[in-house]
């Protein structure tokens, strides 16, 4: 299944149900009275979590979700059906804004409960209704209110906690899939991971955590360039980065480089990128002449604590998850 995280659709509610102008016809029944009953209501839009939903690949193509209408009374004082309700499935992390205007409407990151986006509209009374000591035989009824209709755009933004960034080639999806059962594409050749991809870690205590793996960024980043902002978003909602740097790369006489490259993007992007907390890791230790590099980088870097390890053999990989499940703890 492909990745989609940005759809627009537009969604209708359910129109109500005219009310009906009937009188009770019986033999024997003198002057049996209005007996029409009332309109069904329109059934609701309704927005729900779907926590198995990963991608809003469903909504790609389509272009208008309407729920039923209701139906018009009937008489002997039958009431119509309620129109069936229009319910989206969506994903954790999911922004719903109006298309027209960008206003939000909900965030499905803290809305625990279905969400009704639009109600349909009710059903008009029938004649029976409108009867009163001094009109014994009204002939009017109402019809049904109609529906509302958006034009909705929905976003995701997924749900992490922790998110894994750096140049391409630093070695990510090797370190996601020692880490969990995720199991990436790994090439040796830019971009090899397309679409983020989130593992479940099970920590040696405390809840298993969610990491995505996002994919390589580089210069320029937040203008387009490259994969650009199309995943740059999903790291606003990791609670830690872990800021995995190839320390094969490492030129001794600008060891920062790389470390400064990823954080420039980030500040451009959003100051709350920025002021996430970072776990600095430097990967690929098993290759040769890598002593040198490590020793200059964590002199030149002085504020952040920094972390060493391999992903290709899982060398200090546990000790990554502990410390991670460690600063997860404490949030």
């Amino acid at each position: 299944m492909k990745f989609v995280d940005e759809a627009i659709i537009t969604v209708r509610s359910g129109d109500g149900g005219r009310g009906c102008s009937s009188f009770r016809r019986e033999r024997f029944i003198e002057k049996g009275g209005p007996d029409g009953g009332d309109g069904g209501d329109g059934g609701n839009v309704i927005l729900k979590i779907d926590k198995g939903k990963r991608t809003l690949y469903d909504y790609r193509r389509l272009r208008l979700l309407k729920a039923g209408n209701g139906q018009p009374g009937m008489g002997k004082q039958r009431h119509g059906r309620n129109g069936d309700d229009c319910i989206l499935l969506l994903p954790p992390g999911t922004i719903v804004s109006n298309a027209e205007t960008n206003e939000i409407l909900v965030d499905l990151t803290h809305t625990k409960d279905d969400y009704v986006l639009a109600r349909g509209g009710m059903g008009g009374r029938g004649n029976k209704r409108f009867a009163t000591s001094t009109n014994r035989a009204p002939r009017h009824c109402q019809p049904g209110i109609p529906g509302i209709e958006f034009k909705l755009k929905l976003e995701l933004k997924l749900l992490a906690d922790v998110g894994l960034v750096g140049l391409p080639n630093a070695g990510k999806s090797t370190l996601i899939s020692h880490m969990s059962s995720a199991r990436p594409k790994i090439a040796d050749y830019p971009f090899t991971t397309l679409i983020p991809v989130i593992g479940m870690v099970d920590a040696p205590f405390g809840e298993p955590f969610a990491v995505a793996d996002i994919p390589g960024l580089i210069e320029g980043a937040h203008e387009g360039i490259g994969l650009g902002i199309s995943f740059l978003k999903h790291i606003e909602r990791t609670g830690i980065l872990v800021h995995l740097i190839d320390v094969s790369a490492i030129d001794k006489e600008d060891p920062l480089k790389p470390f400064q490259l990823i954080n420039n993007e980030l500040f451009k992007y959003s100051n709350t990128l920025a002021k996430k907390k970072q776990i600095v890791v430097l990967n690929k230790i098993d290759l040769p002449d890598t002593l040198e590099k490590i020793d200059a980088f964590t002199h030149a870097l002085k504020n952040l604590p920094v972390m060493i390890l391999s992903a290709a053999t899982g060398k200090g990989v546990k000790e990554l998850v502990s410390f991670l499940a460690s600063e997860l703890h404490k949030e």
